[in-house]
C-alpha cells in the first residue's frame, strides 16, 4: 500500500538546503509506486505540531522546482524546536497520531546537529511503539561540524563566499599608504572550518588574511596585538580573520566581554560582537586605523557565490536519503565519503543519527599552525575541491528570481 512523505527544514538555512529540498522531491515523485503525496511540514517540527503541513506536489511544478534549488533561506521554514529527552512525554504521542492520520510512512529532516537530535528521537519512539514509520536525516550546515561525513552541503559555497569576500575586502584595505587593521567575524562557535577557509583568499605568500584564529584553540589578547604589531612591521594593511566563538583559556567567549549573550532552545549560546571587541582592543593599544566586519547571516544567504559542486551534492544528499527510506532505513542519516580527491568524487551511505547527534567535529589541531594564527596546506586541499563550479541564478529584470512562498 502507498504511504506518503513528508519533509522539513530546521536550522539555520543555507544558500543550498532548497537543493536538498529539491532533490527529495525529484526522488519522491519517481517513487510513485510507492508514495502517494508529498508533504512539507511548514517550520519544522515545531510548524508540524501546530498542523502547518502542505501539498508540495500541489505548491511546486516542474519550473518552480527548478527556482526552487537556487533559492536561499528555507523554502519550508525553519525552527528551533527541541524535542523532550523523555520519550514517554505526551508530545511523542501527539506527533504519532498525526503522522498516522496523514499516512505517513516516510519522514525526512534535513538540518544540522540539533535536526539530527530530532530524528534520533523520533526513530527511537517509533522503535518502542513498533510504528512502522521511518526516519533519515539529510544533512546541511555551513559550520561544518557533523562527524561521520566527510563535509556537509551548505559548507562548500559557505567557504566560497567567505574567501571571495575576504579577498575583495583586503583589495579593498590596501588602497591607502597608511597603516590600518581590519578584523573580519566569521560564523562558527566552536568549529572554525569556515573562518579556516579564508585561507583560501591569499594570492601570494604573506597575503592578507595574514591571521586566523579559530575557536579550537584558545585566544591569548596579549599575544594578538604582539602579533599585530610585528605584522605592521613589514605590512601596511592587515586583514585578520577571527571565529565569533573566539574564547579565552577558561573558556569564556570574548564576545561575552561587551555583550550580553542570550541561549536558545538547545542550549546554544548567540554569538556576535567578537570582532567589535578586538577593533576597539587594537584601537586602544596600537593607535592605528582599525575596523571590524561581521560577515553574519550574509554568510549562509547568498546564492551569487554558490558553489556548484556544493549545490549538486546537496540534491544528491536529498535523492539518497529518499532511496535510503523506501530500502526500509531508519533511524540513519545520509553522509558523504571521499572517494579520491584529485580527481575529486564522493559516494554516499547511512550512518547511524544516534551517534551524530550532540558531537561536534572540529577541525584538527594539526591543521591549525604558527601559534594557532594560520592554517596548514592539508586544510586547502581538502577544502579546494568543495568551491569548485559556478552556478548561473535565474534572473527577472536583472535581479535574482527566488522561489517565495506563497501559504
Amino acid at each position: 500500500m502507498k504511504k506518503n512523505l513528508i519533509v522539513g527544514q530546521s536550522g539555520g538555512p543555507t544558500c543550498v538546503i532548497n537543493s536538498s529540498l529539491y532533490g527529495v522531491i525529484l526522488e519522491a515523485l519517481q517513487a510513485e509506486n510507492h508514495i502517494d503525496e508529498i508533504y512539507g511540514m511548514v517550520n519544522g517540527i515545531e510548524g508540524f505540531l501546530k498542523g502547518n503541513v502542505i501539498s508540495l506536489k500541489k505548491q511546486l511544478d516542474s519550473n518552480e522546482q527548478k527556482v526552487l534549488q537556487t533559492t536561499p533561506g528555507a523554502y519550508l521554514g525553519s525552527c528551533r524546536y527541541k524535542l523532550p529527552a523523555n520519550l514517554e512525554d505526551e508530545v511523542f504521542a501527539k506527533l504519532f497520531e498525526e503522522l498516522t492520520r496523514l499516512n505517513i510512512g516516510y519522514f525526512l529532516y534535513i538540518g544540522g546537529n540539533d535536526s539530527m537530535d530530532t530524528v534520533s528521537k523520533l526513530s527511537r519512539y517509533a522503535e518502542s511503539i513498533q510504528s512502522s514509520i521511518r526516519f533519515i536525516g539529510i544533512p546541511k550546515t555551513i559550520d561544518n561540524d557533523l562527524i561521520l561525513t566527510d563535509h556537509t552541503p551548505g559548507f562548500g559555497s559557505a567557504a566560497k563566499f567567505v574567501a571571495t569576500t575576504v579577498r575583495e575586502i583586503a583589495m579593498d584595505a590596501a588602497i591607502y599608504d597608511k597603516k590600518s587593521v581590519t578584523i573580519v567575524e566569521i560564523m562558527g562557535r566552536h568549529a572554525g572550518w569556515l573562518t579556516a577557509s579564508s585561507v583560501l583568499a591569499r594570492k601570494f605568500k604573506n597575503d592578507n588574511p595574514v591571521l586566523i584564529y579559530l575557536p579550537e584553540t584558545s585566544f591569548n589578547e596579549e599575544d594578538f596585538l604582539k602579533e599585530i604589531k610585528q605584522h605592521l612591521n613589514t605590512k601596511t594593511n592587515l586583514v585578520v580573520c577571527v571565529s565569533e566563538g573566539l574564547h579565552d583559556e577558561k573558556g569564556d567567549f570574548i564576545c561575552e566581554k561587551v555583550n550580553s549573550v542570550s541561549v536558545d532552545n538547545f542550549g546554544h549560546k548567540v554569538l556576535a560582537g567578537c570582532g567589535k571587541y578586538l577593533e576597539e582592543l587594537v584601537k586602544k593599544h596600537l593607535n592605528v586605523k582599525v575596523r571590524s566586519v561581521e560577515l553574519n547571516v550574509t554568510q549562509r544567504c547568498s546564492s551569487t557565490l554558490l558553489s556548484k559542486t556544493d549545490l549538486d551534492e546537496a540534491a544528491l544528499a536529498g535523492r539518497a536519503g529518499v532511496q535510503a527510506i523506501l530500502t526500509g532505513e531508519t533511524g540513519k542519516m545520509v553522509a558523504f565519503h571521499r572517494a579520491t580527491n584529485k580527481p575529486y568524487s564522493i559516494t554516499t551511505s547511512l550512518v547511524d543519527v544516534n551517534e551524530v547527534c550532540n558531537q561536534e567535529k572540529k577541525v584538527p589541531l594539526e591543521w591549525i599552525t604558527n601559534h594557532d594564527t594560520d592554517i596548514a596546506d592539508e586544510f586547502i586541499s581538502y577544502v579546494l575541491p568543495l568551491i569548485q563550479g559556478n552556478v548561473t541564478i535565474p534572473q527577472k529584470d536583472g535581479l535574482p528570481l527566488f522561489a517565495y512562498r506563497n501559504f
